[in-house]
């Protein structure tokens, strides 16, 4: 347990870290716990609901029961104390070292020691005895330990810190301590946290190959895929050595099983994935490698700290300064370097932190101390080379001993050998750093320590990305130790970043750490290692990331000429830095002249600035400190468009793309009295993508080359099919195209026509409406994110995933280019056809994004970027994202293209337009937008009952709609099925904000979430997002066609955009464009079926495969439902739920589009389903008579339509059935709204008396029949019950006999029937209810008739309920039961006495008569006797 510090004062200032907030700052004790869960009965009255603690003596356990006690030394030496804060004070300062309560001040050393050895006692004694062959001292005598080292006077670095002038001698520590042997426990945790570090380096080198765009990233993750699996293999053997150590606890055995399962199957995964590895999918790979790596991090955390942690304390006179936690495994010792510690035996750079919550945020942020020191914990007897790390070339300085007694561990060391460097640091350039001025900028310097000295660059005023070009001279730096180690592992330069202000002090932005390359006087200075390249180091401020910062650093040795042996510093001649040093011509980038083209097209959504609007923006566009203004928009608000589109500068930049400097971007607005006000600046960070790279000579021949054939993706059944994709294997790349056999076409369409009347039977051109087609698409969405789901697990069918992930194959590496696609899917289902799927590929469909358009057509930024202008300082949140929300003050648009300028190339523009060739004007343009919205799902309540009732508010530029009186009441998942039309001018419209919000009868009404779309770029984006592509033409019909301009004047345009040869029309249904051949068939049918030619076909597959044509080519969206996240102002981040839309948008100076699809919800249809029972048949007999025994039931059928529970009707009663044979005759009418396309029936009514509006429910149409038991003085008696789906339901059987319980239970292998094809349908159906054994069993039959009548049909033939008028149907034969009441009572005698009391009647009867002679004897035998007597 780890807590506040021991210091025993009135008030305890850190106490809150004892309440467990924040990290524990020293130990305070250790708990042995046993840990037990029982799960109670909380029904049982024994089970109590007290909080109260119950106190249980337990017997004393011995005291080797968590394992032998052993002795551990720790070993540390303190190298250097640099960077101590000025705030500290010049008093002198010190070092504590504690391990547990051993080194504390406060304890002292003797009594912790004594009472350790009287712990260990003999055992100690014996367990060194059998371990001599270790070689290690037994007779250290009375070795007291060292923990603090001697107080010295600070020494002034710099205006902020101080260092300790430890110089050649070096003090150390060194604690002996007592503790458990439990290091099994903590070597498993290294082994484990040794394999994590290793497989993150080897991510880490993969991203940064991915990143840098280098050759072959999956041949480096495969060897770390490799090193994994080894690592892993190796911990199984490792960890199950020393098995039999006392002490092992259950939660030692429990996890180590753990361990073992979770390394086992991670290595199994590892080399399974390594032979998945490709180019192609690296970047998925690494992720689920990253899974790994936080799993290897999870299993090495161990719960049981055997041995505490190390704490180092700085002592400022005698006060507590600042302090730092070791983690005791770090510096553990073992003979194999797996279980060794990272910082065992190693020099460790650590910065001390001040304690309890004044270390947490910014304030946490400055360095307290930064020490070098060298660490070594293990047991006394393993100490033989604690030494062995440290630098060589030292003396150790000791106690003095008394004669015979061993020499004690040195308590300072002594550097013989001292070698003096020179640092240069080439401080080049920094990029996106953190922003800590009001202005959204910074005045950035940076400050570099090494050792004992420290320097600054210059500060640069407002920017972002700083490029100083400055080199720093560190003269005379002494370096303590043997040249050759200080060459391969020299010490860190400390390198942090600071805003000017120019009142107070300077803002801490970040902090990044660098190693130099080291130069021995007697090595050459040249390749490879010299110069030093220039490299990006990650710019840390606490734990967030805050920019980047290029620099290289070279240590190099001055030898016994001093510094004439020292390679020269060449600076460039043509910059004047004046007394700065430039960054040396080696070191520094080649630099090449590039022109850099930047096309001003606009400003939006700019806010105000000190309270003011802004009125007349700018943009300066800045790059390696030449740049571009553009022009100046006289009036925002009346057009935030530039008049001049393209303007251009030269420049110097690096030849390496990867070094290139950041272009920063500024507005400013030019107000009265030449005053210029910035409004926001961005930097672009990275011009990689900007780079102009014209294609290839090889490339343009290869364009120029024979005719390629594409051949239309989905043929009509009428014509042949030409061309299949074919996968040659499982991991093959490769898409070849097979020419089928005409017998195969013609057999296949044999087939194929008579699966056609099936559809036709069930498929009405009449009842498709654009739900059909929607429904449809959201089947095959469905599926194909259920077969990535199957198929993640199993990479080897990945590319099958790919055939049915959106219908496009795209055949990368194939040698064969328009390879039929989207096929795949139904070819593969070929095989196993069912109905439903003949269905869905009869529909036309459209494409359901599952996420934003703009996440597939990379943000619709194909020739216009949007780039957010930031203002303000940067958050120091722990969400970064979300600040950075908050400081978007607008956006520009435009874009930049970058390429290199030759000495003899002209550098005047051919054209105003420079690279930006065919781009639309700038100028305002009208448009009609039209909004479809088709549902929201998954919405977050609004209400206290969990729901809400929402309605669609839309917003752009000032038009705004709320349609607030078609709010949907109660619903989470609303079908809105909605268009808006709307007239707006680009650009000053061209935000559209789709809101929903929650209708409140009092109050405002809330806004649950919205989402914004970026209209201005869809409408002028290649990818031609105005009106989706449909993927079959028509011009009448549930998929008609609803862009003005037809498929044939759509290309015919787009070839003229591009300058493209075509499109030239051909017979026999091709069409050329450029070097392709299109194929598609040419008949159009009408709305009378009449057929007739045209191009329309042609041309659309033409726009399908738009982005296989050379040059030009690119994706053009299709006909498409995007689905959006709606998020809450409030709630940054958090989805609030998702909408389904799309937007179309059409110029209002072209053709006027045709009149808005109908979308609206589909209205139910009404219907009636009359049921009529007609007999019960083998009805379980429930009741016995108490008289005749007799088994019978009084039987009744019951009947109700699903969700219509409260319109249940029953038959009447068929009495006294004693065969289970029951006559009805009765009718049920159940009327009802149903939705044909949904399958579903839709019932409104209100949720309770209080409730405001009607909820609307969809239902699955089923009736439920149930057979009863009538009784009068009892609850009826359920006996079975059947549910029919009235969509699909077993066809009856046509005599009882034949109705059996296998109609129910295979369901797969009985046909079956609708009720709304077949319309009527009369049969026998089984009744079944589970049994004892909980198993279905047969309880009886009904022969039921449905019929379904439409609401107009049952207006016209009414029918009455039960046997009523109209339509009355017969009494049903039941047999006579008038003469009942008289035939009973003589039944009841003659089973009484026949049957059930027979014998019993037989011995009453019996003792009835002995009784009558007996009182007849009785009776007479006195008179007889007197008789006798007297003789008469």
């Amino acid at each position: 347990m780890y807590g506040s510090t021991r210091t025993y004062t009135l008030m305890d200032e850190y106490q809150e870290l004892n309440e467990g907030l924040g990290e524990g700052v020293s130990f305070r004790a250790r708990l042995l716990i046993n840990l037990g869960v029982e799960i109670l009965d909380p029904s049982s009255p024994d089970t109590s609901c007290s909080t109260e603690v119950q106190l249980e003596g337990i017997p004393n356990i011995s005291e080797n029961a968590t394992g032998k006690i052993e002795e551990f030394f720790l070993f540390g030496s303190f190298l250097e104390a640099t960077m101590i804060d000025r705030k500290i004070g010049d008093k002198p300062i010190n070092f504590e070292v504690t391990i547990g309560y051993y080194g504390d001040e406060l304890d002292g050393p003797i009594q912790h020691k004594s009472g350790g050895k009287k712990k260990a006692d003999g055992e100690e004694e014996t367990e060194l005895i059998h371990d001599s062959s270790d070689e290690e001292m037994d007779d250290d005598g009375d070795l007291t330990s060292v923990a603090t080292t001697p107080p010295m006077k600070p020494v002034v670095t710099d205006r902020n810190y101080f260092h300790l002038p430890y110089f050649e001698r070096k003090p150390c520590v060194y604690i002996k301590s007592w503790w458990q042997d439990q290091r099994r426990r903590l070597y498993n945790a290294n082994i484990i946290d040794n394999i994590a570090d290793k497989l993150e380096e080897g991510l880490n080198d993969v991203h940064e190959i991915i990143k840098t765009e280098k050759a072959y990233p999956e041949r480096r993750l495969r060897g770390v895929l490799e090193d994994l699996s080894h690592g892993c293999s190796q911990f199984l053997v490792l960890a199950n050595t020393d098995q039999n150590l006392s002490g092992k606890t259950k939660l030692d055995r429990e996890r180590l099983k753990l361990c073992m399962c979770e390394m086992e199957a991670v290595a199994q995964q590892a080399k399974a994935m390594r032979s998945q590895v490709k180019k192609s999918t690296v970047r998925e790979k690494v992720k689920l490698a990253q899974n790994f790596l936080h799993k290897l991090r999870f299993l090495a955390d161990e719960p049981q700290h055997s041995v505490p942690d190390v704490f180092i304390w700085m002592i400022s006179n005698g006060k507590r300064m600042a302090y730092a936690r070791v983690a005791s495994k770090d510096i553990l010792y073992s003979g194999m370097d797996e279980e060794r510690g990272k910082d065992c035996g190693k020099v460790k750079t650590i910065f001390l932190r001040i304690p309890g919550k004044r270390g947490f945020g910014p304030a946490g942020w400055t360095v307290q101390s930064k020490i070098e020191i060298y660490l070594w914990l293990g047991l006394t007897r393993q100490r033989k080379d604690f030494l062995c790390g440290l630098p060589n070339g030292f003396e150790e300085n000791k106690l003095s001993r008394g004669p015979g007694l061993a020499s004690a561990p040195p308590i300072s060391l002594t550097y013989m050998m001292k070698q003096i460097f020179q640092l240069r640091v080439h401080m080049y350039q920094a990029r996106s750093l953190f922003a800590a001025d009001s202005t959204g900028l910074s005045d950035p310097f940076a400050r570099v320590f090494f050792s004992t000295q420290s320097q600054v660059t210059e500060v640069l005023p407002e920017t972002l990305c700083p490029t100083w070009d400055q080199l720093l001279l560190f003269e005379n730096v002494e370096l303590f130790g043997e040249a050759t180690e200080l060459r391969d592992d020299p010490p860190i330069i400390v390198i942090e970043l600071y805003d000017q202000d120019t009142v107070g002090k300077a803002d801490f932005m970040g902090r990044t750490f660098a190693k130099p390359v080291v130069k021995m006087a007697e090595e050459p200075y040249g390749a490879p290692r010299f110069p030093p390249q220039l490299e990006y180091y990650q710019i840390y401020r606490g734990n967030g990331m805050a920019g980047e910062m290029l620099a290289a650093f070279e240590l190099l040795q001055i030898g016994p000429n001093g510094k004439a042996d020292l390679p020269p510093i060449d600076g460039p001649a043509d910059v004047d830095h004046g007394p700065l040093l430039p960054v040396p011509l080696g070191i520094r980038p080649v630099l090449s002249k590039y022109r850099i083209e930047v096309l001003f097209w606009g400003l939006r959504d700019l806010k105000r600035v000190n309270l003011a609007q802004v009125d007349r923006p700018r943009v300066d566009i800045e790059c390696a400190g030449k740049g571009v203004q553009s022009t100046l928009i006289p009036n925002y608000r009346k057009n935030p468009n530039f008049s001049t589109l393209v303007k251009s500068f030269e420049v110097d930049l690096p030849e390496n793309e990867l070094l290139h400097p950041p272009l920063n971007i500024r507005v400013v607005d030019c107000r009265a009295f030449g005053r210029y006000t910035l409004v926001g600046s961005h930097a672009v960070t990275s011009l990689r993508k900007f780079i102009y790279r014209p294609s290839d000579k090889q490339a343009n021949n290869w364009a120029t080359a024979e005719e390629i054939v594409v051949v239309n993706m989905e043929p009509e059944p009428t014509f042949k099919k030409m061309d299949t994709v074919v996968r040659l294997d499982c991991g093959s790349d490769a898409v070849v195209k097979v020419e089928e056999d005409d017998k195969d076409a013609k057999g296949k369409k044999k087939k194929r026509k008579k699966g056609d009347e099936m559809e036709d039977e069930g498929l009405d051109e009449s009842m498709l409406d654009w739900w059909s087609k929607y429904f449809a698409s959201l089947e095959t969405l469905t599926e194909a994110l259920k077969a990535q789901e199957g198929t993640l697990s199993d990479t080897e069918d990945k590319e099958d995933v790919d055939l049915a992930d959106g219908g496009d194959v795209k055949p990368d590496d194939s040698p064969v280019k328009g390879s039929k696609r989207g096929k795949g899917k139904k070819d593969r289902k070929k095989a196993a056809m069912d109905p439903l799927e003949k269905k869905k590929a009869k529909l036309e469909e459209l494409k359901v994004y599952p996420k934003e358009l703009e996440g597939d057509f990379d943000n619709f930024e194909d020739w216009l970027h949007s780039f957010n202008l930031f203002r303000g300082k940067g958050g120091d949140d722990d969400d970064q994202n979300g600040t950075d929300e908050d400081r978007i003050v607008g956006k520009f648009k435009g874009s930049m293209c970058m390429y290199k300028v030759s000495e003899d190339q002209p550098r005047d523009l051919d054209s105003n337009m420079g690279m930006f060739q065919n781009i639309p004007h700038n100028d305002p343009v009208n448009v009609l937008v039209r909004v479809y919205i088709i549902r929201a799902t998954d919405l977050h309540p609004a209400d206290i009952n969990g729901k809400a009732d929402p309605y669609i508010a839309i917003k752009l530029g000032n038009t705004e709609v709320k349609d607030k009186e078609n709010y949907i009441s109660k619903q989470l998942n609303p079908l809105f099925g909605k268009s808006f039309d709307m007239e707006v001018t680009f650009p000053m419209d061209s935000t559209l904000t789709v809101s929903i919000y929650d209708w409140d009868l009092v109050g405002t009404d809330d806004l649950i979430g919205e989402t914004k779309l970026d209209l201005e770029n869809r409408f002028y984006s290649k990818h031609r997002p105005t009106c989706g592509i449909t993927r079959g033409y028509a011009t009448h019909g549930y998929n008609i066609w609803r862009d003005p301009m037809k498929p044939t004047q759509i290309l015919a345009k787009l070839c003229k955009d591009g300058k493209l040869d075509g499109p030239h029309y051909g017979p026999g249904g091709r069409v050329k464009v450029e070097n392709r051949v299109f194929m598609a068939p040419t008949e159009l049918e009408d709305e009378n079926g009449l057929k007739k030619q045209t191009n329309e076909h042609l041309a659309l597959t033409v726009l399908k495969h738009w982005e296989e044509i050379p040059r030009v080519g690119c994706k053009l969206v299709p006909e498409h439902v995007e689905t959006r996240p709606l998020l809450h102002p409030d709630k940054a981040g958090i989805e609030q739920g998702r909408i389904e839309m799309w937007v179309d948008m059409f110029p209002k100076d072209m053709m006027a589009p045709g009149p808005a699809l109908d979308i609206s919800p589909r209205k139910p249809k009404k219907f009636e389903l009359r049921v009529i029972i007609w007999n019960t048949d083998e009805v379980v007999l429930e009741d016995d008579d108490i008289f005749t025994g007799e088994k019978s039931s009084d039987i009744f059928v019951r009947g109700w339509l699903k969700g219509q529970q409260e319109d249940k009707q029953d038959t009447d009663v068929h009495y006294h059935s004693i065969t289970g044979e029951g006559n009805f005759n009765w009718r049920f009418i159940y009327p009802f709204d149903y939705l044909m396309a949904e399958e579903k029936i839709v019932i409104s009514k209100k949720e309770s008396m209080f409730a405001w509006d009607e909820t609307e429910y969809k239902i699955p149409a089923r009736l439920n029949l149930q057979v009863w038991d009538a009784d009068h003085f009892s609850a009826d008696d359920f006996l079975g019950a059947i549910e029919l789906d009235l969509n699909r339901f077993p066809r009856g059987a046509k005599t009882a006999k034949q109705c059996t319980m296998e109609m129910v239970s295979n369901e797969a292998d009985v046909p079956t029937v609708s009720i709304f094809k077949q319309k009527r349908i009369k049969g026998w159906w089984p009744f079944v209810a589970r049994n004892e054994d909980d198993e279905f069993e047969l309880t009886g039959k009904v022969e039921a008739e449905l019929h379904l009548l439409t609401g107009e049909e049952a207006e016209k033939s009414p029918a009455g309920d039960g046997r009523n008028e109209p339509d009355p149907l017969e009494k049903p034969n039941r047999p006579d039961i008038a003469l009942l009441w008289f035939l009973i009572p003589l039944k009841a005698a003659k089973h009484l006495v026949c049957d059930q009391y027979r014998w019993l009647t037989i011995k009453i009867v019996s003792a009835l008569l002995v009784l009558a002679i007996l009182a007849l004897f009785l009776y007479n035998m006195p008179g007889y006797m007197v008789k006798k007597m007297l003789g008469a």
